[in-house]
């Protein structure tokens, strides 16, 4: 039993299955291999469009990668305050875009609010050649705080971004999660709403090593490929990458494995709610919780070996009180009534 993250549950034994079944024979290299190509054509299917695909083994990769495309060196790239790519990549999006500048944007539980990108972006008058060009902006679905945007949110950002003359580029590390909550389908979650680019994430979600670049512009992606390998992230045995995903969209797998995620944090936000003195911060929408222990709680918990993370952000609402706890695919009703005993203990 762990809440500590959904990185740490491993791999789903269809993922397994699937990768066993392609360490079969010799199969050729560099995404050359047919389950890469039928991959490539599984997303064009599931997001209803022609996409170009281009798959990497971390996250990192995946966001940095993508925002080297859509910036040039000098432009910004306007992001949440609380977002993975300013708060948790060790700079990899500058590095990779070759020092394209982050500017940071607050709002409410992890959200932007096209109202408060355009404040943000009236900030910064066209000056050249000494203010730097606003070049993306980037959105996180699901956010960091386990927050939902609506597709007309979304939409409203979307609009604002382009009329600014910006790409939009979209984190989706738990987009399967934000999938099966909204109910929403890919499409009108993506590029029906003006999402440019999206990295599409499933080693959260039972993957091993698995996301994948999606260009819903064509044309945006001439230059990916080159950019991949550069860095280093174009992996010989693609097949064991694609696989993964094979498996992962195969019967709606990837949607399946996060609504029984999102249900477990629900079963807990609950659970947690109803003791008192426990404070749930923001609104449980996806497999994150994110909750406020009384007194000294949490940290006898982890004392007694619970695993779970304080949560401290530039937004932070409680004052260094928040504490993040997420379900998993592997997480059980057990796990979660035998958490929720333990801190019924602790109080």
């Amino acid at each position: 039993m762990t809440f500590a993250s959904d990185n740490w549950a491993g791999a789903a034994p269809e993922i397994l299955e699937a990768l066993s079944k392609a360490n079969e024979g010799a199969v050729s290299a560099y995404g050359t291999d047919d389950h890469t190509k039928r991959v490539e054509a599984r997303f064009s299917e599931i997001f209803e469009r022609d996409c170009a695909v281009y798959f990497v083994a971390t996250g990192g990769a995946a966001n940095g990668l993508a925002l080297s495309v859509l910036s040039p060196p000098y432009g910004m790239i306007f992001c949440h305050e609380e977002s993975h790519v300013q708060m948790d990549e060790c700079a990899g999006p500058e590095f990779l875009t070759g020092g394209a500048k982050l500017i940071p944007v607050a709002g409410a539980g992890g959200k932007m609010t096209a109202d408060g990108f355009v404040k943000a972006l009236k900030g910064f008058p066209h000056r050249p050649p000494h203010g730097a060009p606003p070049a993306v902006l980037s959105l996180t679905q699901a956010t960091e705080c386990g927050t939902l945007y609506s597709a007309d949110e979304l939409k409203a950002l979307c609009v604002a971004a382009h009329e600014g003359g910006m790409t939009v580029h979209m984190d989706g590390a738990r987009f399967a999660n934000a999938a099966a909550a909204s109910g929403a389908s890919p499409a009108e979650l993506t590029w029906k709403t003006g999402v440019d680019v999206l990295c599409f994430g499933g080693t959260k979600n039972g993957c091993i090593a698995a996301e994948a670049v999606v260009f819903f512009d064509l044309a945006m992606a001439k230059d990916f490929e080159f950019r991949r390998k550069r860095a280093g992230h174009l992996w010989s045995k693609m097949r064991f990458i694609t696989a993964q995903f094979d498996a992962y969209l195969t019967d709606g797998l990837w949607l399946k494995l996060a609504a029984h995620a999102n249900a477990m944090a629900k079963r807990l936000s609950g659970g947690l709610a109803a003791i008192d003195g426990v404070d749930i911060s923001y609104p449980t929408e996806i497999n994150e919780v994110f909750a406020c222990f009384p007194g000294d709680t949490a940290e006898k918990m982890r004392a007694d070996g619970e695993p779970f993370y304080p949560w401290i952000t530039p937004g932070d609402p409680a004052g260094g009180r928040m504490n993040r706890l997420i379900a998993s695919f592997r997480t059980t009703e057990q796990d979660v009534d035998e958490f929720l005993a333990r801190v019924k203990q602790s109080l």
